[in-house]
């Protein structure tokens, strides 16, 4: 195979990268105009006749928008009605894709941990989509409950939830793996809130209004409702999205905790901005509390930092034991250790870097085979690592790197 092949794993790397891209798209496209919205509805002059609710005077763009909102809703059907629901049902379908490209069909390398819980394949893939499932039946039942009445508790116990999914996930998954499928469980009810409900609930008005009939309030209360919890929501999705670019977040003893105080952050956040739109005031008091989270969250991602006699030898799983029985891998385990260990290390040894990047220990022979796809599609397919090239790795240990994985794989991996 010649170094201008296209084999299978590069293939999956660039596919990974197009379903990130849109998944990214879709989630601006989505958080931009709920973020609008509960603004606008916050924001409304409301010192106007019925039968609207309120209206705002907006400018962008070179030209101004004058909004009116219907409580319930207009004495008829508009011609024109825009829906804004795609944005949502697409950054669930890309996320979702996101999830089996990487951690089922890479399930041996980023979702399961065997130091954490020894699960076959099939059942890391069960229990991941199993817990998607169930946390949304849970979410609306208790919505649907007496609760539903009373907004403040009913967050409280959401929030338990979460913590309790937190802790739940960094014990059967990786502790990448456990903070993204926290995302994933949050995006999970926020879009099933559109999709179940809120739309639903929108179909009943339009119906009724092109059938003549005066829509019921109670639909719209109950839409409001859900919007606000994808509102305050947001916020910590995005945190976990991105925490799996940085180990002191996901690789921490205290991973679940941390997560847990993301949600608060998220709160604090909103409210500041909810009651500005509101113009109630601005609560500069909640950037106190936030920063205060914050700082928790660093000091706590530092607790479990390795000490000096804290050395462990990766355990090769099979999909590294076949890398590790090459005829190659002593060779390419040298060069691995020489050129990347210096910060891919349980115990980094480069000036800023605190933690291995990514969480990807390179430092003994088991950890250089499990992450063979990574060291290729870094080191081999292509010049990312090391950055800038700072240990000199020749063309030919990248050669020697391709050779290896293709020999293992035959460029079907």
């Amino acid at each position: 195979m010649t170094g201008a092949s296209l084999d299978w794993a590069i293939f999956m790397h660039w596919l990974e990268f197009a379903v990130r891209w849109t998944h990214v798209i879709t989630a601006i496209a989505w958080i931009g105009s709920s973020f609008y919205f509960i603004a606008l509805d916050l924001g409304l002059n409301r010192n106007i006749p019925p039968p609207a609710d309120g209206e705002e005077w907006q400018v962008h763009g070179g030209g101004f928008y004058h909004i009116q909102k219907y409580l319930v809703a207009p004495e008829a059907m508009p011609e024109h009605l825009v829906w804004f629901k795609w944005e949502s049902y697409m950054t669930w379908v890309s996320g979702a894709a996101m999830l089996i490209l990487v951690y089922w069909l890479g399930s041996e390398l980023y979702l399961i941990d065997p130091q954490v819980a020894d699960l076959r394949p099939w059942q890391a893939i069960l229990i991941s989509a199993a817990s998607l499932a169930v946390g949304w039946l849970l979410y609306d039942t208790l919505c649907k409950s007496p609760l539903g009445e009373t907004p403040t508790v009913l967050m409280l116990i959401l929030f338990g939830i979460l913590v309790a999914m937190a802790w739940g996930y960094t014990q059967v998954f990786s502790g990448r793996a456990a903070l993204l499928h926290l995302g994933a469980f949050t995006a999970t009810i926020m879009t099933a809130n559109v999709f179940f409900v809120i739309m639903p609930n929108q179909r009943i008005v339009v119906a009724d209004l092109k059938a003549g009939r005066a829509p019921e309030a109670k639909y719209g209360k109950i839409a409001k409702l859900r919007s606000t919890h994808n509102n305050y929501l947001t916020l910590p999705v995005i945190f976990l999205m991105l925490s799996n670019h940085y180990p002191l977040a996901f690789a921490s003893e205290w991973n679940w905790l941390i997560a847990s105080l993301v949600f608060l952050m998220g709160v604090t956040i909103r409210h500041f901005f909810n009651t500005m739109h509101q113009k109630k005031g601005e609560l500069w008091w909640t950037w106190a509390v936030t920063g205060a989270i914050f700082f928790a969250i660093v000091w706590l991602s530092a607790l479990s930092l390795p000490g000096d006699d804290e050395w462990e030898e990766a355990a090769l799983t099979p999909y590294g034991t076949r890398f590790a029985d090459s005829e190659r891998f002593e060779e390419v385990a040298s060069i691995v250790m020489g050129r990347c260990s210096m910060c891919h290390a349980q115990i980094v040894n480069w000036p800023g870097i605190v933690t291995a990047p990514r969480g990807v220990e390179l430092d003994t022979e088991g950890a250089i085979a499990n992450h063979a796809r990574d060291i290729y599609l870094q080191a081999g397919a292509s010049r990312a690592m090391p950055p800038g090239n700072v240990s000199f790795i020749e063309d030919g240990e990248r050669a020697l790197i391709r050779a290896w994985y293709r020999e293992v794989t035959g460029g079907t991996m």
